[in-house]
C-alpha cells in the first residue's frame, strides 16, 4: 500500500484519501477492537485508544505521525525473513507469548524511540533458529532471564550458559552469547533507576546541593571508599567506588506502565467496581480510614483510579548467611486498590528503594526516604497524566501513602518513637504500664486487662494475673494532629558521626512522612506486621511448652519474680539440697506428651 500521502499537505485530496484508506485498513485488520483504535496523530502517538471519528479528526487537523510507516498498532505484521517451508507454522506458534500486548504496554515514551521499537518487534518475530516454531529470539531471552532472576544466577554463570546454548543450537541461531548482549535486547523493557551516593554515617545523600561534594559536610567522611581502610576525616578521595549507595527506582514511570495495560488498569478499579459491600471488613476499602479519606478529600476519593499505597521495610541479609551482620533495607510499596488476592502478589509489589549495608540506617532512615517522599508529595499535590488502557483515555492520577507495615523496631524508626525502654508502647505513651523484673532483668508490660470492657470478669481475676484488680480505662490513642503537635518542634541532626547525649524523650524526631500534607489526618499511620507477631508469640509458646533451653519463658528467674510479686505461690522454687526444684505448672508436659 502506498503511504507517501503521510508526507503530503493535510489540505490535499491525496492526504484525505490516505487517511480514509488507513481507517479502512485498521477496521479490516482489527475487527475485535470494539470501534476504538490507537490514534496515530502527532499528539497522541499511538498512546490513546479513541473512537474512529475522533481519530479521523485528529489526523486531519493535527497530522499523521511521520515515522509511523509500519502500522503495527493497527494489525500490520512485520515482514521478518523465516524459513519458507515453515513460514505459516512460525506465524501461529507465537500467539501464546503475548509479546505484541507487551510491546504495546511500553507506552508513549518508548514509542518515540522508533528504532528501539523496530528492533524489539523484529526480535519478537524472529525464530530462535531456522525452522524453530516454538521460540523467538525475544521469548527465549525472556525465559532465560526469568530463570536467572528466579534462581539467582550470577552474570558470569549466565554468560557461560548462553555460550553453551549457542554452541548447542543449530547453525544460524539468533541467541546472544553474552549477558550484556541479552540485556541490550530487553533494554526497552527496563525501568529507570537512580544510583545515589550516601554518607557512610547516614548524614546526607549526595544530591541537590550536595551533589558535587567529595566529603560529607557534617561528619567529614569521604564520599568514596578509601583504599587503606582508613576512615579518617583527613583522607578524601575524589573518585572511585562510593562508600555507600542508595538505589532509587522511581515509582511514577512504573505506575504509568501499569495503567497502560488494560487488564491491570481494570484490576485497579476493583475496590470500586467489584468489591462486595455488606458491612464486613475484607479489604482496606472497608476500613474507617479509607472512608474518612473519601470524606476529607472528596476530589481524591471520587476517582477510583487514584492509588492508595502501603509501605513496608525491614532489614535483610542479601548473602543469606546468618553469621553475617550485614543489613540491607529494601523499601516496598503495595497497591491497596487491588483485590486482596492480587495486592500481595509478587508482580504488584514494587521495590522503590534499596538502602545498602552493612549497617542498618536506624533512626536516620528519613535521609534515604527523601526521594520517595518527594515523588509521593508530587503525586498528591500535582498528580500525573496517565493513559488508562482499560478506558482508553488520559486522566490525572493522584496517589497517597495509606499506611506503613513493619515489625516493631522498624515501626520506631519510621514513626520516630522510642520502642525500647519503659515507655515503649506508642499507643499508651506516658501511661505505659511497665514492671522491671529484678531476677529476669527484663522490662515487662502489664495491665493489658484495662483494654477489656468494664464488666469483663478477667478484670477481677487477681490470682490469674498480677494480684490486683484492674479498674482503669484503656488509654485513648493519639490522633495524627496530636502527634504532629508533639514532634513538630523536634530538630534532629541525622548521622552517626558522634556519640549523642542520652535523650529521655519518647519521641525522637519528626517523621519525614509529616511532609505529606495528608499524613496528620490519618488515624492509623503505622501498622505492625502480623507475621512478626505470630512468629514471636508462637516461638514463646512452643519454647515454653517443650521447655526448650534458651527459648522457654519458664525458668528459675521467672519463678523468683513470681515470688517477689506475691502471686502463684504453688509455683515457688523449692530448695532441695544444692539444687532448686521447680514444681510443674499447668502447661508442663511429660516426656511422653512431648513426643
Amino acid at each position: 500500500m502506498d503511504r507517501s500521502w503521510i508526507n503530503s499537505r493535510r489540505t490535499s485530496d491525496e492526504y484525505e484519501n490516505g487517511v480514509e484508506s488507513f481507517i479502512q485498513f485498521a477496521k479490516t485488520n482489527l475487527p475485535d477492537s470494539n470501534g476504538r483504535f490507537y490514534c496515530p496523530c502527532v499528539n497522541c502517538l499511538n498512546s490513546r485508544r479513541l473512537d474512529i471519528d475522533l481519530i479521523r479528526e485528529h489526523v486531519l487537523c493535527d497530522g499523521f505521525c511521520k515515522n509511523y510507516t509500519v502500522w503495527i498498532w493497527h494489525g500490520e505484521r512485520l515482514n521478518v525473513p523465516t524459513t519458507p517451508s515453515h513460514g505459516e507454522e512460525v506465524s501461529g506458534a507465537y500467539k501464546d507469548d503475548h509479546l505484541e500486548d507487551m510491546i504495546r504496554d511500553l507506552g508513549e515514551e518508548t514509542f518515540k524511540r522508533s528504532h528501539l521499537y523496530d528492533t524489539f518487534c523484529v526480535d519478537s518475530e524472529k525464530p530462535l533458529y531456522p525452522g524453530c516454531t516454538k521460540y523467538t529470539r525475544l521469548s527465549s531471552v525472556l525465559r532465560l532471564f526469568n530463570l536467572k532472576a528466579k534462581n539467582g544466577w550470577s552474570d558470569k554463570s549466565f554468560t557461560e550458559l548462553l555460550e553453551l546454548l549457542k554452541d548447542m543450537l543449530p547453525e544460524g541461531n539468533t541467541l546472544p552469547n553474552r549477558n550484556y548482549e541479552a540485556k541490550k535486547i530487553l533494554c526497552p523493557l527496563g525501568m529507570e533507576y537512580k544510583r545515589i551516593h550516601a554518607c557512610p554515617n547516614d548524614c546526607i545523600l549526595y544530591r541537590k546541593e550536595f551533589e558535587d561534594l567529595h566529603k560529607c559536610p557534617r561528619c567529614g567522611l569521604s564520599r568514596y571508599k578509601v583504599t587503606d581502610n582508613d576512615s579518617s576525616c583527613d583522607v578524601i578521595v575524589t573518585s572511585g567506588p562510593p562508600a555507600k549507595v542508595l538505589w532509587y527506582l522511581p515509582i511514577i514511570p512504573r505506575l504509568k506502565r501499569l495503567f497502560s495495560n488494560p487488564r491491570e488498569a481494570k484490576n485497579i478499579r476493583w475496590h470500586a467496581d467489584e468489591r462486595k459491600c455488606d458491612g464486613m471488613i475484607r479489604h482496606p476499602a472497608d476500613s474507617i480510614q479509607w472512608k474518612k479519606i473519601d470524606k476529607l478529600f472528596p476530589t481524591f476519593g471520587n476517582e477510583p483510579r487514584n492509588l492508595r499505597l502501603g509501605l513496608a521495610t525491614d532489614g535483610m541479609n542479601p548473602f543469606g548467611n546468618l553469621s553475617s551482620i550485614h543489613s540491607s533495607w529494601p523499601v516496598l510499596l503495595i497497591i491497596y486498590n487491588l483485590s486482596p488476592w492480587l495486592c500481595m502478589k509478587r508482580k504488584y509489589v514494587m521495590l522503590s528503594l534499596l538502602i545498602s549495608g552493612p549497617k542498618q540506617p536506624g533512626n536516620d532512615i528519613d535521609v534515604y526516604l527523601c526521594p520517595l517522599v518527594e515523588d509521593l508529595k508530587r503525586l498528591w499535590e500535582e498528580g500525573i497524566d496517565v493513559f488508562d488502557g482499560y478506558r482508553g483515555e488520559t486522566f490525572k492520577m493522584h496517589a497517597m501513602l495509606f499506611c506503613t507495615i513493619n515489625d516493631f523496631p522498624a515501626y520506631g524508626n519510621l514513626a520516630g518513637y522510642s520502642t525500647k525502654g519503659h515507655k515503649a508502647c506508642p499507643i499508651c505513651e506516658e501511661d505505659t504500664c511497665y514492671h522491671q523484673l529484678p531476677h529476669g532483668r527484663k522490662t515487662v508490660y502489664l495491665s493489658h486487662r484495662r483494654f477489656l470492657r468494664r464488666d469483663h470478669p478477667y478484670r477481677r481475676l487477681r490470682k490469674a494475673f498480677n494480684g490486683c484488680n484492674e479498674n482503669r480505662c484503656s488509654p485513648i490513642p493519639l490522633t495524627g494532629e496530636q502527634v504532629y503537635q508533639r514532634v513538630k518542634d523536634i530538630n534532629v541532626v541525622f548521622g552517626k558521626s558522634k556519640k549523642k547525649p542520652i535523650d529521655t524523650q519518647i519521641w525522637k524526631k519528626r517523621s519525614i512522612f509529616f511532609d505529606l500534607p495528608y499524613w496528620r489526618n490519618l488515624d492509623v499511620r503505622h501498622c505492625i506486621d502480623v507475621m512478626h507477631v505470630e512468629k514471636n508469640v508462637c516461638d514463646s509458646i512452643i519454647g515454653t511448652l517443650l521447655n526448650i533451653p534458651g527459648k522457654t519463658k519458664d525458668g528459675l528467674n521467672s519463678r523468683l519474680d513470681l515470688v517477689q510479686m506475691g502471686i502463684r505461690e504453688e509455683l515457688a522454687p523449692q530448695p532441695r539440697g544444692k539444687r532448686m526444684y521447680l514444681p510443674p505448672a499447668c502447661h508442663t508436659l511429660s516426656k511422653e506428651e512431648k513426643a
